[in-house]
């Protein structure tokens, strides 16, 4: 299964502007993939991004990577990072929002590929034929 912090990213996102509040995230800046300007990570390792529309240029929140370019201290900067890596998304105003925890890594596809049901040997096991759908079409 897909993971579903991405989502829950994007729909948190909506609900804290539709609230009219500023949406933050706290980033794990230590993680693998993470680009943030490292000059305002704490001594931590995180970093509180704001992605209000106002704060922030071209915020993409895929399943695979959140990107946006903003400001810090006046310099512009590309900011990406895995939607692993964010630790929580709240309202600057209230604190209301969501905590993740942990960062998260992307599990590590099982060796063949997605759907590989062979051993590695080159000979198919007799268990892994494929199945037909028990379908009917009914008139």
């Amino acid at each position: 299964m897909t993971s579903r912090r991405p989502y829950l990213i994007r729909a948190l996102y909506d609900w804290v502007l539709d609230n009219d509040l500023t949406p933050h995230l706290l980033v794990a800046a230590d993680a693998e993939g993470v680009n943030v300007p490292r000059e305002f990570v704490t001594e931590d390792g995180k970093i509180t991004v704001n992605i209000s529309p106002g704060a922030v240029r071209g915020l993409s929140l895929d399943n695979e990577l959140v990107s946006f370019s903003a400001r810090f201290s006046g310099q512009s900067f590309n900011v990406s990072l895995p939607p692993g890596a964010v630790l929580a998304l709240y309202a600057r105003e209230n604190g209301e929002g969501m905590l993740f925890g942990e960062v998260e890594t992307p599990p590590t596809p099982p060796e063949g590929g997605p759907g590989d049901k062979s051993d590695g040997d080159g000979d198919d096991d007799e268990g892994a034929k494929k199945k037909h759908p028990h379908l009917k079409v009914v008139k």
